[in-house]
């Protein structure tokens, strides 16, 4: 049975609204929820092909949801599935076929299996799942869909339809532009990162991703204590990631000399460094968009201090020359973004290995987070922190750098 015209307007509105989104991981999000919404899906992952392997890059379940709050360390499990049709995944990715499965723990007569891994972990039961192909315009496969359990009106798990293939497939075909525009967007974001990288050390690409998924997280969990809806936590997230990760870009305008002199600094040498987050600012201060705008927000306020003692505090003009520092910003002042990049940025700091320092103990890190709850952290943030805790150490083991591991 064909789609309806309504039925497919509907996906081509859904499918414009994707491609608005720049950040790969907030777009898997919405696509799994669409999809799962389109379907009555209770649960959803995506695959992304990384060369001859499928990587675990999210997952959705509302089951899991109700009764673990930190649900969302699941995004950041780890998980690699190699490319051949002796998995499920894997044979989706190899053929470009999709697959309808009423009972994944009772395949016969197949040469895939399913991976029970994720349901051990999560102590899940996956039944009935609809596989399908993420194909670009050209006829690449660049992943994987799987949404999974459908229910029916009584809460049933039931078999997807074959109105449900047709859908998600064409859904599927549309998202896949998306996607690949996102990641590389990614990639371009992680390029401007190297060139910071390259004047400082301590700005690796491991380094950006966790203090950009600390982030959302974080926020994730303020925004819904404050009773934020999901639409509009969706939506920040989308800008925040990206504007997260490029945090201290501002530093590509300090001398080498100062980034990479390996004794203590003088203290006019630290004022230079101490106008990073200014020269961050001016980078997206021509803002043509909601992530210029937040990009700016977060290099400018990421060093600022919910007690005031921060920097560089009130600036008049960011182009002024020399940066006149103003007043510390105070409690709320300071915007959200900031607050939460503060802790975030620290927290990484103090826990991961540095060319000048080892690593601390986490029970260290942890008791400094808390006893500066109120003093350099905003308190509401802090707890936020501590409640998805679970959350930040998957995160923190999936963007691992070597060394530390």
């Amino acid at each position: 049975m064909a789609l309806s015209k309504r039925r497919i307007e509907e996906l081509l509105s859904i499918t414009e609204k994707l491609n608005r989104i720049r950040d790969i991981d907030a777009l898997l999000d919405h696509i799994l929820y669409e999809a799962r919404s389109f379907t009555g899906a209770e649960a959803g992952s995506i695959f992304l092909r990384e060369g001859k392997y499928l990587k675990f890059s999210y997952v959705q379940n509302d089951a899991l949801a109700k009764i673990d709050e930190t649900n969302n360390k699941y995004i950041y499990s780890i998980f690699e599935i190699e490319i051949n049709k002796y998995s499920l995944a894997g044979y989706v990715a190899q053929t470009g076929e999709s697959l309808n499965i009423p009972d994944v723990y009772r395949l016969k007569d197949t040469d895939y299996t399913f991976n029970r891994d994720f349901d051990q972990i999560a102590h899940y039961r996956t039944k009935s799942v609809l596989a399908v192909p993420l194909v670009t315009s050209q006829g690449t496969v660049i992943g994987v869909m799987q949404i999974i359990n459908k229910k029916n009106r009584d809460g049933k798990v039931v078999s997807f339809t074959r109105d449900d293939i047709q859908l998600v497939n064409f859904f599927a075909n549309n998202a896949s532009v998306a996607i690949e525009r996102a990641i590389m967007t990614r990639e371009i974001i992680l390029r401007m990162i190297k060139m910071t990288e390259l004047r400082d050390p301590k700005e690796t690409g491991n380094h950006v991703n966790r203090v950009g998924s600390y982030a959302i997280e974080i926020y994730d969990r303020w925004a819904k204590k404050r009773g934020i809806s999901d639409k509009e936590i969706r939506l920040y997230k989308d800008t925040l990631r990206i504007a997260a990760m490029l945090h201290d870009v501002g530093k590509v305008a300090v001398s080498d000399v100062i980034l990479k002199k390996p004794g203590k600094l003088t203290e006019s040498e630290f004022a230079v460094i101490k106008a990073h987050p200014v020269y961050g600012a001016r980078l997206f201060a021509d803002s043509v968009s909601d992530w210029d705008k937040l990009a700016a927000e977060v290099s400018l306020n990421h060093h600022e201090k919910w007690d005031g003692t921060g920097y560089p505090g009130y600036v008049k003009d960011i182009f002024a020359d020399p940066v006149e520092f103003g007043p510390g910003k105070k409690g709320e002042e300071i915007p959200i973004s900031g607050r939460i990049v503060a802790l975030a940025d620290v927290y990484d700091a103090l826990i991961s290995r540095r060319v000048y320092k080892d690593p601390w103990d986490e029970e260290k890190v942890l008791a400094y987070i808390r006893s500066e709850s109120g003093k350099q952290f905003d308190p509401e943030v802090v707890e936020a922190f501590f409640e998805i805790y679970d959350v930040i150490k998957a995160i923190r083991a999936k963007y691992s750098d070597k060394e530390n591991v």
